[in-house]
C-alpha cells in the first residue's frame, strides 16, 4: 500500500510538471490535418528561448506537436523518424498513422518507469484516405483518437475557441485559421504560452509549414 502511494504521489507531481510552459493543437479536416504551437520554451519562470518549432516532421505525411521537456521530445522525434523511414524502405510505402501513433505509444510505455517527460500529439493522413488523423499520447503511452485537441498550460483556452469553432467537414485551408486564432487565445491568457505561432497543414501534397504572410493573413502578427 505504502508504494502504491509513493507510486501516485511520483504521478501527480509528473502530471503537475509536464502540462507548464506551451500550448499544441491539432484538428482534423476532410482534407487533411492541421497543427499549431506557440514558439516559446520556459524554464520555470525564466523564458529560456522564443523561437522553439514544436511541431516536428516524421514523414512527408505525418507530424507531431510537443509539449514538455525539450531534449526528451527531440529524441522521440528522432527514433519515430528512424522508424518511419526504416518502415518506407522495407514495404516501399509510407507507414500508416494509427501504426507511427502506436509505436510511439510503446516506446512511451516502455520507458513508463523512466518515463520522457512529454505530452505528444502525433497526426497525419494515410496513402489510402483523405481525412487526417489525430492521436493524443501522453508520457505513460496512453493514446486515444481525437478529431481536435490541444495540450498544454494553455490548452484550457485554446479549447474554449477551438469547441466553439470546430465543425466536422472542414477544408484545411479553413481549419489553419481556427487553430492560430486558438494558439494566439492561449498567448494572450497563459504566461507559459507566448512570442510567436507556428502552423503546418499535412494533407494528399505533403507536409508543409504556413508561411509568415499566411498568418499574417488570420489577423494574428507575434
Amino acid at each position: 500500500m505504502y508504494q502504491q502511494g509513493k507510486d501516485n504521489r511520483y504521478e501527480e507531481y509528473i502530471a503537475e510538471h509536464i502540462k507548464k510552459g506551451t500550448t499544441t493543437c491539432a484538428l482534423t479536416c476532410k482534407d487533411g490535418v492541421v497543427l499549431a504551437a506557440d514558439t516559446r520554451a520556459s524554464a520555470g519562470f525564466f523564458i529560456a528561448d522564443k523561437h522553439v518549432m514544436k511541431i516536428q516532421k516524421v514523414d512527408r505525411h505525418v507530424g507531431m506537436t510537443m509539449a514538455g521537456g525539450v531534449a526528451d521530445a527531440q529524441n522521440l522525434v528522432d527514433i519515430m523518424r528512424y522508424n518511419a523511414n526504416i518502415y518506407r524502405l522495407t514495404n516501399k510505402d509510407p507507414i500508416p498513422i494509427k501504426s507511427a501513433a502506436r509505436l510511439c505509444s510503446n516506446v512511451l510505455f516502455n520507458q513508463r518507469y523512466f518515463p520522457y517527460y512529454v505530452q505528444i500529439i502525433l497526426a497525419g493522413v494515410d496513402k489510402t484516405k483523405e481525412e487526417g488523423q489525430i492521436y493524443n499520447i501522453d508520457l505513460f503511452g496512453s493514446m486515444t483518437s481525437e478529431k481536435f485537441i490541444s495540450t498544454g498550460s494553455g490548452s484550457p483556452v485554446a479549447y474554449g475557441y477551438l469547441e466553439t469553432e470546430f465543425k466536422e467537414n472542414l477544408t484545411v485551408n479553413d481549419a489553419y485559421k481556427i487553430a492560430i486564432q486558438a494558439i494566439a487565445a492561449a498567448i494572450r491568457r497563459n504566461s507559459g504560452t507566448g512570442d510567436g505561432v507556428n502552423a503546418v497543414i499535412i494533407d494528399k501534397d505533403g507536409y508543409r509549414e504556413l508561411s509568415k504572410e499566411m498568418k499574417k493573413a488570420v489577423g494574428v502578427v507575434y
